[in-house]
């Protein structure tokens, strides 16, 4: 991705989703830990972050809830 644009994936046939992270805030931290990031690693985190959401939703739910709330993840 070029420096400056703001593109997301949309979700479609692949099962790839909308990025949910801010690429710029990922890489400052892995590299104040001393380590470089992979070009995939911001689509494996926005997956993780996707999948954490979903099974919050469905624990919200399961409670009797409409409201996602801190301990749900």
């Amino acid at each position: 991705m070029a420096k400056g644009t703001k593109t997301a994936k949309k979700a479609g046939k692949g099962g790839s989703k909308e990025i949910l992270i801010v690429g710029s805030k990922m890489k400052d931290v892995v590299k104040n830990a001393g380590c470089m990031s992979s070009g995939d690693l911001i689509e494996a985190l926005s997956q993780k972050v996707h999948d954490m959401l979903a099974s919050a939703a469905e624990r919200a739910k399961g409670n009797g809830r409409s409201t996602v709330r801190p301990y749900d993840l």
